[in-house]
């Protein structure tokens, strides 16, 4: 089929590692475990920021941060076009259910259609006494808070009564598509497994039985970074018990259960509609999930499991199946694929490059620069910037005298920091020089306070004129449900 359906499923903070077919040896993951097999995996798929809303806006684009001047969640994306506007002009009808995190009155970029909501917010305006210590922290719980008792357990969060709906409107739209006529590009967002750290019981209980102990939980590690030290204090991880971590974890397994679940019921409807040959498939996430790893949780980090996004393409016939690429590629891959895959005009601002050569059956891959770059500004911490190139990654903190360095391929833990070894030095010296080539930490720093100034005049004008916005999916009382454990 020349001109294919494409379907994107992106899911919200995913730890990279926590697949079956990426070797995680407890967690069930049939949906995304037959997808793989249908096409190809990226071991080394890296988010252009460890946080939703800079992360978000660059899929959308394929430019960074810097380029958007995008660094917190309260970033707003103006007048640059994503690869829906592309695609649509090249026939595709765009379609967006779920997810997607934009902010300010612009909440299509591109979409025709919007099926679905977003829920960012929704948190800040709801209590319903259950799982207080999440509420408390506007719905992210990115403090030790985030994983006491009562912000973690058997139950229902509103995220997965988000995610069923929008599930439901995917597979609805999927099997109301007429076939033969205008293709469609149908990005489906999830919400999970993004925290708060709460599942269903049996999934909470089966993880609780199998999954062993949580490692380097409480006290800061020694020699560590000082700039990784400063958001472990930020956090308080210091004060998570083994007993909270083991919890989190098993919500955290659960809930990537729950997605996949999900996730399954997509590629359900595909099945039944017959489309299933006729769609490129792409499944990633907008950033990883921590989850216990060196002791921190959530995002925000350079660590793998923060920084890392799986990333799953298929198209039965047309891609390699059931092989996993090494190469390091980027979530701004998405857009230049995705334009060449169908025929539309590449976006002039995207930074990044067709995947196709690792996709298709019999291409050769050729010159592949091997390298992605990401950076945040999250709160606790200064503005620091990663190059991953080839084996070795450094993560250069604003502020501080030396990064960190790491050499995946022989520590792929990230145990043995190397950042200030002498025997390193011109393998550091090399990556800062490419790191900070256009890129300022302290222009960042500025930038980011004038554009929360300018952020909050705004918010101030909409609150006084009672501007409403009319695409957010309604979160109603009762939908935070504890079980009793």
């Amino acid at each position: 089929m020349n001109r294919p359906n494409v379907l994107i499923i992106m899911s919200d903070q995913h730890n990279p590692h926590l697949m079956a077919h990426a070797g995680d040896a407890y967690v069930r993951t049939p949906g995304l475990d037959r997808l793989a097999e249908s096409g190809v995996s990226f071991s080394n798929a890296y988010c252009a920021a460890p946080l939703c809303v800079p992360s978000r806006m660059a899929f959308m684009t394929g430019q960074y941060p810097t380029d958007l001047q995008i660094w917190t969640n309260g970033g707003i994306l103006s007048n640059v076009p994503t690869f829906a506007h592309q695609l649509s002009l090249a026939g595709w009808e765009t379609t967006l259910c779920g997810r997607m995190h934009f902010n300010g009155p612009d909440q299509h970029h591109g979409f025709e259609r919007r099926l679905v909501g977003d829920v960012s917010g929704a948190l800040r305006r709801l209590t319903s006494g259950l799982f207080e210590g999440v509420w408390a922290h506007a719905g992210c719980g990115q403090s030790y808070e985030g994983l006491c008792d009562n912000a973690v357990g058997p139950g229902q969060a509103t995220y997965s009564a988000y995610d069923a709906d929008v599930t439901a409107r995917a597979c609805a739209y999927i099997r109301s598509h007429p076939g033969g006529g205008e293709p469609f590009c149908l990005v489906v967002g999830l919400l999970l497994p993004h925290n708060p750290y709460v599942c269903p019981k049996a999934l909470f209980e089966e993880y609780m039985d199998k999954l062993p102990a949580a490692e380097r939980v409480g006290a800061f590690p020694e020699g560590e970074h000082p700039a990784v030290l400063s958001l472990r204090r930020f956090r308080g991880t210091d004060r998570i018990t083994p007993d909270q971590a083991r919890r989190a974890r098993a919500a955290y397994y659960g809930l990537v259960t729950r997605m996949d679940e999900n996730i399954g019921r997509i590629m359900d409807s595909l099945d039944e509609k017959g489309l299933t040959e006729e769609t490129v498939v792409v499944y990633t996430s907008d950033h990883g999930e921590l989850n216990g790893e060196h002791g921190l949780w959530w995002k925000d980090s350079f660590y793998e499991g923060s920084v890392g996004v799986p990333m799953i393409w298929s198209r039965p016939g047309h891609f390699r199946t059931n092989h996993c690429a090494d190469a390091v590629v980027s979530l701004l891959d998405v857009g230049p694929t995705l334009s060449e895959l169908v025929g539309a005009e590449p976006l002039p601002g995207a930074r990044g490059r067709s995947l196709i050569p690792w996709l298709e059956i019999g291409s050769e891959v050729g010159d592949w620069p091997d390298t992605a770059f990401a950076e945040t500004y999250a709160r606790g911490q200064r503005p620091a910037r990663m190059i991953r190139s080839g084996r070795w990654k450094l993560n250069a903190y604003h502020g501080y005298a030396h990064p960190q360095v790491f050499d995946v391929a022989a520590d792929p833990d990230e145990a043995n920091d190397l950042g200030a070894h002498p025997d390193y030095a011109d393998v550091r010296d090399m990556l800062m020089s490419r790191v900070m080539t256009g890129w300022s930490g302290d222009w960042i720093e500025r930038r980011v306070q004038q554009r929360l100034a300018e952020q909050d005049v705004l918010k101030r004008w909409a609150a006084e004129k009672q501007i409403r916005d009319s695409e957010r999916w309604t979160m109603r009382e009762g939908m935070n449900v504890r079980a009793p454990e």
